[in-house]
């Protein structure tokens, strides 16, 4: 079985895979955590692990589990993919991105597929049926966007992300028209997006996925498949193309 750990700047995402099933997740705070994934996890029954950070000195910090599993791959924007990247500069390249067009070339091989990461950005990521990564595009995420109406400008408030029907676009006091002008606009860019692509790309298939994407599936007209773990499958399919490819 394979450890996926996925560790962000608040957060640390852990699941367990036998195979492409998911057997067990888990999210822990950064405190504590060392103990905490020892007492939930049987490393007897784990084969491979794979880290993914976006935070510094994660080797570090995750030393621990160099005595209890042997093959242990801490991913970063040199490791190899199974895919081709043709993206200009790889070494800017997140963790978060490889891992996303890593599963999908796994999931959806020899298709086109076009993957929105709806998070603090939002993410667009294509990968073509030959299995070519070609780049994408990269906005401001929602928190992000209410968070600079406010920053720049003297008396708007600062809300927090929210369900909001876009139906109803039409907001009737301060903080209505700014979640109207946020959602209303996330939402008529993505499909913007997608229609773009599906201009370029034939038979494209397109994932939602993302800490905000739960706000925006219902609402996108677009033909999407939505997915939580879309990142955690990537980084198993990393994992599972590595020992393979040994």
């Amino acid at each position: 079985m394979n450890l996926i750990i996925d560790e962000g700047n608040t957060a640390i995402k852990l699941a367990i895979f036998n195979g492409k099933e998911k057997t067990f997740f888990q999210t822990f705070a950064k405190n504590n955590f060392q103990e905490e994934i020892s007492q939930v996890v049987d490393f007897e029954k784990i084969d491979s692990c794979i880290v993914a950070s976006v935070v510094k000195e994660s080797e570090e910090r995750f030393s621990f589990l160099k005595e209890k599993i042997e093959n242990l791959l801490f991913v970063n924007s040199k490791t190899p993919m199974p895919f081709v990247n043709k993206y200009a500069t790889p070494t800017t390249l997140g963790i978060d991105r490889l891992a996303l067009m890593a599963g999908a070339v796994s999931a959806y091989p020899n298709k086109n597929v076009l993957v929105i990461d709806a998070g603090t950005c939002i993410t667009f990521d294509i990968m073509t049926a030959e299995g070519v990564y070609l780049g994408g595009a990269i906005a401001p995420g929602i928190a992000m966007r209410f968070k600079a109406m406010h920053e720049f400008t003297s008396k708007l408030p600062l809300i927090a992300r929210q369900d909001f029907d876009i139906e109803n676009f039409i907001g009737n006091s301060t903080e209505s028209c700014m979640l109207s002008g946020v959602y209303h606009n996330v939402i008529c860019e993505i499909e913007g997006v997608i229609t773009q692509y599906e201009k370029k790309f034939k038979d494209l298939t397109t994932i939602l996925t993302g800490g905000n994407h739960l706000f925006l599936v219902n609402n996108i007209k677009n033909r999407i498949f939505a997915n939580s773990f879309f990142l955690l499958e990537g980084l198993n399919a990393i994992l599972d193309w590595q020992r393979k490819d040994k």
